[in-house]
């Protein structure tokens, strides 16, 4: 049994990295609500400003096109991987799941510049696809060891009593173990929507049209084109992160219960 002098110690640690980490927020919030630079704007006017001069209106609609595609697409090729690799035994089973992997374990950075040649021999550059198809690729990657994980620590006895009644593998995946993994299906949706929302590398290289601009490639055009200063840039930031926290508040209580089950299990 934890004793008191545990316990205080237990929430002075907490505290001070809440603190720690609460710290840079405070001063964007605070910044972005500060007089402008120029001394014109003050508060909610500043995001105001912000929103007119760096167009974000068109970058947030094509973050969010593009990360409701990656998130969909990838949690649903996911789901059905993650079932075929963690219920089912195949003829070059290990080999291929491990060729999954890979797409975890190497980096983004290493295969920007080849699949940008590859996208361009497709005509494919400069479009929706160049920026969403290459990060659905990356997702599912992570997508199948998460769901693979969750399906192989599932109950068999579920399972196996579904298949003597006679329900197909389809109807076993979707009507027997989907529903109890909506913890798991959540936790992956919230992570899949985040890294989609946040990836800066790929719509760099990938499109130069600024109606294809995402919202952090727009951010950081709208610090190197369209104002040097730091009031506007601090509203920027908030406008752009705003819908990342409001869909993680939204979805918080399943991904945290998706966590707690150990959807990563092995």
């Amino acid at each position: 049994m934890i004793s008191r002098g545990e316990r205080m110690a237990n929430y002075v640690i907490l505290s001070v990295f809440a603190a720690f980490a609460l710290y840079p927020i405070v001063v964007i919030l605070a910044a972005a609500l500060g007089p402008a630079d120029s001394g014109g704007t003050a508060g909610l006017a500043n995001f105001a400003a912000a929103w007119e001069i760096g167009r974000f209106g068109s970058y947030l609609r094509t973050s969010l096109f593009v990360s409701v595609f990656v998130v969909v697409v990838s949690v649903v090729l996911s789901v059905m991987s993650g079932y075929a690799f963690g219920t089912m035994r195949f003829r070059g089973q290990s080999v291929l799941f491990y060729l999954f992997m890979l797409g975890i374990m190497m980096p983004s950075e290493a295969v920007a510049v080849p699949l940008y040649f590859d996208l361009r021999s497709l005509g494919l550059i400069d479009t929706f696809w160049s920026i969403s198809l290459p990060q659905v690729a990356l997702s599912v990657a992570f997508g199948t060891f998460w769901m693979r994980a969750y399906f192989r620590a599932s109950n068999r006895a579920i399972v196996e009593a579904a298949r003597i009644d006679g329900a197909s593998s389809w109807r076993i995946l979707w009507q027997v173990l989907l529903p109890p993994a909506r913890p798991a299906v959540v936790t992956l949706t919230v992570l899949v929507f985040m890294w989609t929302w946040n990836e800066f590398l790929i719509p760099l290289i990938m499109v130069t049209s600024e109606s294809l601009r995402t919202a952090p490639l727009g951010l950081a055009f709208f610090q190197g084109q369209y104002t040097s200063g730091f009031t506007l840039l601090a509203a920027g930031s908030v406008i752009v992160a705003t819908p990342v926290v409001v869909f993680y508040l939204f979805l918080q209580r399943h991904f945290v219960r998706g966590l707690l089950q150990g959807a990563v299990r092995d």
